[in-house]
């Protein structure tokens, strides 16, 4: 980049299912801005993940610095000023950022929470912000994170995972079991009966879980697959089926005929994860909903079995 070209910062800070719904938005913004610097700041967790997002030229490290710190919040606004961006779009839209603002970008221009009517949902919103801006929307509502996915055919094959095959997501984040749906195991007996491979690959909170499912649960050096391995799977599901949890997420972002659970945490429309191929089932009980039901609505948007499939 040369050094006389425009600084634009993008904050998003998480979480992971959020930071992967922001592709559209930040394909838009980069379109936009297509001489720019584009710097994304975000949390430690996902400088990895947003490093390979090719829509960005750098990330930064929110430290998310405690209040009490003063003399880190002191380097935080140097780190701001020596900068000078030009142009901030906060996709995050907290309190926190809402601090950064008043506090480092007062003179800066801004893109950030907007009065009026809440959007429908994440993506909508999104719409809104940069439409709000000036910014030209063609990507927003269809955010495409296929620069994610590892090619892992060798892999598959190694593991014995013949297409077409089903992915399971049975698991969420620890702190909310309730997003979980607890008959994935008869659901994976009834595809596998069905003529489909079925597949599970768990994160650190459910390899446990998912070996207790029928059919291949898949694992990496470290116990789980990275994002871009998961990706890699997903992509070339021929399903997905999953808790509203990041994964599933990802799957949608994929452009993949999926299916999410949702119970009442929140709303299935909220999240935005329904498009296109991609549906949602929302019951107010999850243990509630019968296998029965989940399976009829995956069938109706499976391919069929091809006899000697591979």
């Amino acid at each position: 980049m040369s050094g006389t070209a425009e600084k634009i910062l993008v904050i998003k800070l998480g979480a992971f299912g959020d930071m992967v719904q922001t592709d559209g938005a930040l394909r838009d913004i980069r379109a936009f801005h297509g001489q720019a610097e584009i710097t994304l700041l975000t949390t430690k967790a996902f400088l990895k993940l947003m490093g390979r997002c090719p829509h960005i030229d750098r990330v930064l490290v929110d430290p998310r610095v405690p209040f009490w710190k003063i003399g880190a919040w002191i380097a935080l606004a140097r780190t701001f000023r020596g900068e000078s961006f030009s142009t901030v779009y906060d996709l995050q839209k907290s309190g926190r950022t809402e601090l950064y603002r008043k506090l480092f970008f007062r003179t800066t221009s801004w893109s950030g929470r907007q009065t009026g009517p809440q959007a429908s949902s994440a993506l909508a919103g999104f719409v809104a912000q940069l439409e709000n801006a000036g910014v030209p929307v063609r990507h927003c509502l269809a955010p495409d994170v296929s620069w994610m996915a590892d090619d892992m055919s060798l892999f598959l094959e190694r593991e014995g995972v013949r297409k077409p095959y089903v992915v399971l997501i049975p698991g969420c984040s620890a702190k909310h079991p309730q997003k979980r749906w607890p008959y994935y195991a008869q659901l994976a007996s009834a595809l596998i009966e069905r003529g489909y491979a079925v597949v599970t690959a768990p994160g650190p909170d459910e390899i446990e879980l998912s070996k207790s499912l029928p059919g291949h649960v898949l694992l990496g050096p470290n116990g789980f697959l990275n994002w871009f391995e998961l990706a890699g799977v997903l992509k070339d599901a021929c399903y997905v089926v999953g808790n509203d949890t990041g994964p599933s997420h990802v799957a949608a972002c994929l452009g993949k005929p999926g299916l999410a659970l949702f119970g009442p945490h929140t709303s299935a429309a909220r999240t935005g994860i329904a498009r296109g191929a991609f549906r949602a089932i929302e019951v107010p009980d999850l243990a509630a909903l019968p296998v029965e039901t989940v399976l009829e609505a995956v069938m109706s948007g499976l391919p069929p079995v091809q006899e000697n499939s591979v």
